[in-house]
This record gives C-alpha cells, sequence and structure tokens, in this order.
C-alpha cells in the first residue's frame, strides 16, 4: 500500500496526540521555562542552533568529548536528588529515591566515547580501517515515565558519538527534562564544548514534536515512548532509533530458590511503581511452587487481594473502551498504598507491591499496567508457564524474566520469548546493569533491532582504505 504525505501527517498527528494527552496543563507549567542553555521558543531556532552546534563539535578531538562526558556525569550526580524531586513533582509518577537510583545509574554507567572502538583489517594487500561516525543532528522524544534519567543517558551517547540534539520531552515532564539538558549544557560548555549542543523548545507539544520530527535539520530520531509514537517516528523517512512497549513476563519453575525469587520480584516489580518497561508484568508460576511465593512475597512488602477485594481494585485501576481494557492513567506511577486506599483496601503504608492471582488472559496480564499491580497465574508445568508467557509478552520483544536452577528450562524460555532482555535469577532491573554487570541504557531500541543502545548506535561507519601499504609484517 502507498503511504502518501497526508497519510504520514495523520499518523504522526494520530500517535503523538495519544502521547500527549495532558498537553495543554502540561504546556501550561512549561511556559515559564526561561530561553537560555539551549532552550528556544521554536522547533526552527533550536534546530539551527543545534546544527551549528555541531559544526563545532565535529571538528573536536575525541579528547575534547571525554572531558564533555566526564562534566556531565558529575554535573548529573551532583543535582541528581533535585531532579528526582522535580520529576515525582511535575509528572506524580514513580518514587523520588528510585529516580536518584535512575539518575545516578544513568550517569555513572552509560559508556562514552570508549564504545567507539575502531577496526582495523591487516592482511597482504593493505590496510583497512572501519570508524564510528558522527549522524549529525539527532531529534529525541524523550518520556514522562523516566524523564532525567533518558535526557542524560541520550545526552550521554549521542555526545559521545559526536552528535548533537534537538529535545522534545513529553509535554507533562517538560520541567524537568529541560532543567536537565540545561545543566548539561552548562556541564558541556565548562569542558570547552560548544554552546547549544543539547536544544529543546521552552513549551513542547504536539505541534513541536511533529516539528522536530519532519526538520531538514534533523537527521535522524530516537524516541523513548510507547507504540504510536513509534510508528509516527518510522513514518516519517528518517533513521529512526526507536523503544516501544513491553509487557515483561516472569516465568517462576519448581526448582526456584523461592525466597530469592519472591525479594527479586518485589524489588523489580514495585521499583519505581513500576512504570519502567522493563519491569515484571505479570508472573506466571508452576503450581507446586505458587502457594510458598506469594508467601514470601508478602514478606517482602507484597499485599495480597482477592475476592470482593481484587473487584475493588479492578473497578480502580482499570478502564474499559471499545471492549478493550486500558489502565486508568490517574494510578499509573502511582503508590501501591495509594491505589489500595483509593480502591477502599485497608493496608499499611509501607506495602510496596499489590498482587492478585488471576487468570491467564486476565487484563491485568494483558495489558501494560505501569503501576504496583502484578497479577500472578498458576499454570501446572514450565511448558506451559512458557507458553503462556510468550502470549502475554506480546512480541514486543523488549524484556522477559526467569527464576530457575534448571538450565534447559531457562535455555528453552530464552529461545521461545526472544526478547532483547532476558534477566535470569534477578530482579527486572538488573537487565539495565543496575547492581549487575554491563551498561546501562534507558532506550531499549527492540522494534529497531538495535537492542540496548549506546554510543555506537547512533553512529555511522565509515570505511578507509590503502592498497599495498602499511602493513608491517
Amino acid at each position: 500500500m502507498q503511504i502518501t504525505e497526508s497519510d504520514i501527517k495523520k499518523m504522526v498527528e494520530q500517535a503523538l496526540q495519544q502521547l500527549v494527552q495532558n498537553n495543554q496543563a502540561a504546556a501550561g507549567q512549561a511556559s515559564d521555562i526561561s530561553l537560555e542553555n539551549g532552550v528556544f521558543a521554536t522547533v526552527d531556532e533550536a534546530a539551527a542552533a543545534a546544527r551549528a552546534a555541531w559544526e563545532k563539535l565535529r571538528k573536536l578531538p575525541l579528547a575534547a568529548r571525554r572531558n564533555m562526558i566526564d562534566k556531565m556525569r558529575e554535573v548529573s550526580r551532583k543535582h541528581a536528588k533535585e531532579l528526582a524531586e522535580l520529576a515525582v513533582m511535575e509528572t506524580k509518577l514513580g518514587r523520588v529515591d528510585d529516580k536518584i537510583a535512575k539518575i545516578l545509574l544513568a550517569a555513572n554507567k552509560t559508556p562514552g566515547v570508549e564504545d567507539l572502538m575502531s577496526t582495523a583489517y591487516s592482511g597482504d594487500d593493505g590496510l583497512t580501517l572501519v570508524e564510528y561516525a558522527p549522524i549529525g543532528v539527532f531529534g529525541s522524544i524523550t518520556p514522562s515515565t523516566n524523564p532525567a534519567a533518558t535526557v542524560i543517558n541520550n545526552s550521554i551517547s549521542l555526545i559521545a558519538a559526536g552528535n548533537t540534539v534537538v529535545y522534545n520531552p513529553h509535554p507533562s515532564a517538560a520541567r524537568v527534562s529541560i532543567r536537565t539538558m540545561q545543566l548539561l549544557n552548562l556541564a558541556i560548555t565548562s569542558a570547552g564544548g560548544p554552546e547549544n549542543t543539547l536544544t529543546s523548545v521552552a513549551s513542547p507539544n504536539l505541534k513541536t514534536s511533529a516539528e522536530v520530527m519532519n526538520h531538514p535539520n534533523v537527521n535522524a530520531l530516537v524516541v523513548t515512548g510507547g507504540g504510536p509514537v513509534v510508528k509516527a517516528a518510522m513514518a516519517v523517512g528518517k533513521k529512526v532509533i526507536a523503544a516501544g512497549p513491553g509487557n515483561p513476563p516472569v516465568v517462576v519453575d519448581e526448582t526456584a530458590i523461592i525466597s530469592k525469587a519472591a525479594a527479586d520480584i518485589v524489588k523489580g516489580a514495585s521499583f519505581d511503581n513500576n512504570i519502567l518497561c522493563t519491569a515484571e508484568k505479570e508472573v506466571f508460576v508452576v503450581e507446586k511452587v505458587a502457594n510458598a511465593l506469594k508467601t514470601e512475597m508478602v514478606k517482602n512488602g507484597a499485599f495480597e487481594v482477592k475476592g470482593s477485594q481484587l473487584e475493588k481494585l479492578l473497578a480502580t485501576v482499570l478502564t474499559k473502551k471499545n471492549d478493550k481494557f486500558y489502565p486508568n492513567r490517574d494510578f499509573i506511577g502511582k503508590d501501591a498504598s495509594v491505589i489500595l486506599q483509593a480502591a477502599g483496601i485497608q493496608a499499611g503504608q509501607d506495602v510496596k507491591l499489590i498482587i492478585a492471582e488471576t487468570t491467564k488472559d486476565h487484563p491485568l496480564v494483558m495489558t501494560e499496567m505501569l503501576m504496583p499491580v502484578l497479577p500472578i497465574v498458576r499454570v501446572a508445568n514450565v511448558d506451559q508457564a512458557i507458553e503462556l508467557a510468550v502470549i502475554a509478552e506480546k512480541g514486543n520483544r523488549h524484556t522477559a524474566i526467569m527464576h530457575s536452577q534448571n538450565i534447559t528450562n531457562l535455555t528453552k524460555m530464552a529461545q521461545e520469548i526472544q526478547a532483547t532482555i532476558f534477566v535470569k535469577n534477578g530482579p527486572s532491573v538488573a537487565g539495565l546493569g543496575f547492581e549487575s554487570e554491563g551498561f546501562t541504557t534507558l532506550t531499549i531500541a527492540g522494534p529497531t533491532g538495535e537492542g540496548l543502545t549506546s554510543a555506537k548506535t547512533f553512529t555511522r561507519q565509515r570505511r578507509c582504505v590503502l592498497v599495498d601499504g602499511l602493513r608491517i609484517l
């Protein structure tokens, strides 16, 4: 089917409308942001400034980029608490302590220029060198769920790669996203880098999102958001690195160390109130250990609802439109105690996570809720658990978790689920390098295939060939 320009425009408008449902109120909150340190009144101005900055950045040595990134890490660590508090205050999502942890994770474990390892091919016919070059100016659409951490992570990666950026933050996280960007810009210039290496409009909205995506000065896009905005970006016709939605399943078989599995699941599913797209969203547990798992989860801060309490919970956290269920946006990213109180259920303020046994095709299982509400499904055996996990993951190829001591079962799960991140015997946050090995990213490009993004992701390969020379053997 031929896609026309009007089709593309319609897709962009529809997708971004869903992304910024609360746009008008959010734009009003951001309207007093000062036009300095990379902030401009229009996309044209922001894109022009980013282009001018790139012309300067591309002429600087790698050592200059290293210095810039060192300063960016330093300022991110220094302002982690401020940015975390601002994020929770502005977006009403998540928990301050967990946002501090995410910001520090992005600051400390996002790879820099060390990710850009050149490759040399030497032989009888000469020497070939392959290097990773900048693409130019990136347009970056960032989310409300991880605003400061995503801006830090994207900025370090993109600048390490030699690019500049035009940001269009989610309107409901405009203030914290722009504050983060401005701090990073100050760090860059303090290290001798160009002004306006990172830019944004003061009042990001539906219109500016489309303008950034389509702007002639923007060479490529990085999009961290839901499915519709990813589709809209891919319809523009530029290179897109896109992180889409997930619905990560957890499988627990009879060989799992249940006390550890329970603690890990509660830790991962309750982290920042479950708004990470990598977080545990549903559990499939073998019947033999299901009761023990629930008991241990309660010991670790979970609260189980059943019967009439479950009905109250469902009426609170789910909405229905055109025979399809959606999470109630009023409770996305809210504390478990807040959700329980709204549902009229008595529980302590220290509850981290709400758990409930459901059927395999329950709306809680098949809907990415983005709140600390976790359905648990009993299954006859591990094969059924893996089969149902694949169905619940919906082909997003995002994240999956399994608790097992059986190598054969772990291998089967990995092969069947085809996830970008597969965490074995740990909390989901381990997949992002949190208290685990490996680098960190907040942009997991499953839809476009890059996987966990780093500086190398935002480059293009360039090959330099010298024939019949420079081989020293």
